[in-house]
């Protein structure tokens, strides 16, 4: 088998013909496998896939200033369709807190919730091993059947999914940051930042990290009056503090415990209600409380306060001491990457009427309202940026990585060729871990993306596939310089004597990479050191030997011709 092969490599190099065709095909190979990433995103890319959890959360947010009751309906509402998945073991309801801090919430502020209008849902399902559909496929398809159903009870609710990551936890998938110097102009970005992520494909659970701007009713004690009616302000305090949150009023001694039992003294809900949100029913409760002065007389509260309406005051957000917000979205199923890109395109597309759109850095935009002047900076953070972070320092390392093999390599042969056919060999095998993660995708139901685990598995192939073109060029070295033959017959013996424990390496990688391939997280460590030790073996011992060919070796490795020796002694 091995002789076929070696007379094949030797009518192979010796052919221009057949020369040119293995160089313009495997040139080919590289362009197409490039271009299946982009434009034709045939090969999609994204930090890490989708983690199959025993676990994932549902946070509920109610409009400002909405009733722990109605709070509890639209997790009612949640809990009523999680109870009916099988796979669904429990749920914990936390009404109006987050629920105990986990690895995604400590990131997402989940401690920080404490007010009526908040909830989190935790559902705890069956080991993904007893189970048939991932996680983060059963998200996908509760999400919109849920938001669809009791998003629609209160006007202005909020429900998003949030799942444990697979990496380094982030704040959102995509997140855009907006820098400015006035809060109103921040908050006016935001929303039109935010509508455009409601508009984009592939974004879910969208919000924005602001308060909203709602009716407040501000209480002002008047002094004189309660001087002059006989009363203490305390006593005006405390009625209010009965009335609407409760207080301590009284203590009981109790022979089990060393310390005084506190009697709290709070109205029934119905009492603590108000008919309406508006000023007259404000004052319509407060004048049905009443306080005892001195004399006996009962005065009501309205006749001691004055109640005014005014706006809340929202909070300021910074970052690094500039004022800035957060418009969050999560991706659905998809990479973070493309419909950032495409609400890049809307955004640069569509706020030309108020602004001078300008871009900054790669993917980042500066905005200048055209009739304030006013400067705004649009940056993008996330997983979006851990992704670019990601690939930008492993694709350092790649680099570094080949840089040092060419110097190795030409310290070793004093030769800048063959150190760049050893280096050229290397870097071929990305054409078999782009193409391995395309066929991979055709045979698993979800997307199989090219991740930062696949990039690792690049970097590991440079080695492997370095030391098989080592390993030619140095017996084709031998071949001719202790046997004296020519080049055409040491390259194609060389690649015939080698070509066997090539294929057992190769053999012994794939068959250990297997293990990974099935992993949700290291699949693509998998893929591509199957189908890139594939792409290497074929390099080693087809592109190589052609392009060693090219080269005058017999300069190289100072060839001398001689007679009458063995190929079969050894080298």
């Amino acid at each position: 088998m091995f002789k076929k092969f070696e007379k094949l490599v030797f009518a192979g190099i010796q052919s221009a013909a057949q020369r040119r065709f293995i160089l313009l095909g495997t040139l080919a190979a590289f362009i197409l496998s490039v271009l299946m990433i982009a434009p034709t995103e045939i090969v999609k890319v994204k930090m890490l896939p989708g983690k199959n959890n025993d676990t994932f959360n549902i946070y509920v947010n109610l409009p400002t200033g909405s009733s722990i009751e109605e709070t509890k309906r639209v997790t009612d509402c949640v809990s009523s369709y999680v109870v009916k998945e099988k796979e669904a073991l429990d749920t914990e309801v936390f009404l109006g807190m987050g629920s105990p801090l986990d690895f995604a919430g400590l990131i997402k502020g989940s401690q920080f919730k404490n007010a009526e209008n908040v909830a989190e849902i935790v559902v705890n399902i069956t080991k993904k091993h007893e189970r048939e559909e991932p996680s983060y496929m059963m998200v996908q398809r509760m999400r919109p059947v849920i938001q669809g159903s009791c998003e629609k009870l209160y006007p202005g609710t909020d429900i998003s999914f949030v799942e444990p990551p697979a990496g380094p936890p982030t704040l959102s998938a995509i997140v855009m940051e907006v820098y400015g110097k006035h809060a109103k102009g921040i908050r006016k970005v935001a929303n039109r930042v935010e509508d455009v992520f409601k508009h984009t494909k592939g974004l879910v659970d969208i919000d924005t990290m602001e308060d909203d701007i709602y009716d407040t009713f501000e209480v002002t004690v008047d002094s004189t009056k309660i001087a002059r009616s006989g009363l203490s302000v305390k006593q005006l305090n405390d009625i209010l503090y009965l009335a609407f949150e409760g207080m301590n009023i009284a203590v009981k001694n109790s022979d089990k415990y060393n310390d005084q039992i506190p009697i709290f003294l709070s109205l029934s809900q119905d009492s603590k209600r108000f008919t309406k949100k508006d000023l007259a029913s404000v004052k319509a409760k407060l004048a049905s409380l009443k306080l005892m002065n001195k004399m006996g007389m009962m005065v009501p509260v309205t006749e001691l306060v004055k109640v005014t309406p005014k706006k809340s005051n929202p909070l300021i957000m910074s970052k690094d001491l500039h004022q800035m917000t957060n418009v969050l979205a999560e991706t659905d199923m998809v990479s973070q990457v493309y419909p950032l890109l495409d609400a890049r395109k809307t955004i640069i597309d569509t706020f030309t009427d108020d602004y001078n759109v300008e871009k900054t850095g790669l993917f980042n935009l500066r905005l200048t309202d055209k009739k304030t002047g006013e400067i705004y900076d649009l940056i993008w953070d996330g997983e979006m940026k851990v992704t670019m972070d990601t690939f930008r320092d492993l694709g350092g390392a790649f680099i570094a990585a080949l840089i040092l093999i060419f110097l190795l390599m030409v310290i070793y042969y004093k030769s800048y060729t063959l150190s760049g056919i050893i280096l050229l060999g290397s870097f071929l095998s990305i054409i078999g871990v782009i193409v391995g993660h395309w066929i991979m995708d055709l045979f698993t139901p979800d997307t199989f993306f090219l991740t930062a685990t696949s990039l690792i598995g690049f970097i590991a192939l440079i080695g492997i596939s370095s030391r098989n073109s080592l390993l030619l060029i140095d017996f084709t070295k031998s071949l001719m310089d202790e046997k004296g033959m020519h080049k055409a017959e040491a390259i194609a013996y060389a690649s015939a004597t080698r070509a066997k424990p090539i294929f057992l390496t190769a053999v012994a990688i794939i068959l250990a990479s297997t293990l990974l391939a099935a992993d949700p997280v290291f699949g693509g460590l998998g893929v591509a050191l199957i189908f890139g030790t594939v792409a290497a073996v074929i390099a080693s011992l087809i592109v190589v030997p052609v392009l060693l060919y090219t080269v005058d070796l017999e300069k190289h490795f100072h060839f001398h011709e001689k007679k009458a020796v063995s190929v079969e002694d050894p080298v």
